[in-house]
């Protein structure tokens, strides 16, 4: 049967080099119908993210972050920016600020958020870091849905990384971000055929 639904509006937030937001470009060139970048919000203005945006045809807009004395008005500035993309989901790959309840509750249940992590281990900066100076065997990455607090969202998807002796953080950060790519994508084309549901803390995906 002929489907009449358009493709879901997104909007990336990141802070750095971009390889989440460019993996999601990649996959939503090859699966039009799923969903389709509108723009990218970055607080970095030497983000290598927005090169990689606009070769995607993005709108890439810096909103730097360091050039705020007022960071109250930082946040004010990004959350009336977002809502001129008209976003039916935000996803922030790699960004480095927390948002904001306002920015929150004017796009409930439609920011997606991916941490180098098994949540709720390791929540904040530094995960990688953090994960080797504890001495886990085990860590990997986590996607999910971003709620008032740091890294507390409902959980979509987790992918587990062993820890190898003598394995160096750089080692870890690249054996996880190999995943982190590959469970985002699987995290935005979920929510873009609508098959997700939250029920209390749990993440249902109705295939």
């Amino acid at each position: 049967m002929f489907s009449t639904k358009k493709p879901k509006r997104i909007l990336f937030l990141a802070s750095g080099r971009g390889s989440n937001m460019q993996a999601v470009l990649e996959f939503l060139k090859e699966n039009p119908k799923l969903g389709k970048g509108v723009g990218l919000l970055s607080d970095n203005p030497e983000a290598k993210a927005l090169s990689i945006a606009r070769d995607f045809g993005l709108e890439a807009i810096a909103i730097p972050f360091s050039h705020y004395s007022n960071k109250s008005r930082y946040h004010e500035d990004l959350l009336e920016k977002a809502k001129e993309f008209d976003p039916e989901l935000v996803l922030a790959c790699g960004y480095m600020r927390i948002l904001k309840p306002d920015f929150v509750k004017t796009f409930p249940q439609k920011i997606i958020n991916i941490h180098p992590s098994l949540l709720p281990s390791f929540p904040g900066l530094d995960a990688q870091k953090q994960a080797l100076e504890y001495g886990a065997k085990v860590s990997g990455c986590t996607v999910h849905f971003v709620e008032e607090g740091v890294d507390t969202g409902p959980i979509i998807l987790q992918k587990a990384v062993a820890i190898t002796e003598n394995m160096t953080e750089k080692e870890l950060s690249l054996r996880i971000l190999q995943e982190e790519h590959k469970i985002l994508k699987e995290a935005v084309k979920a929510f873009c055929e609508d098959k997700l549901k939250i029920e209390g803390r749990t993440v249902r995906n109705r295939i």
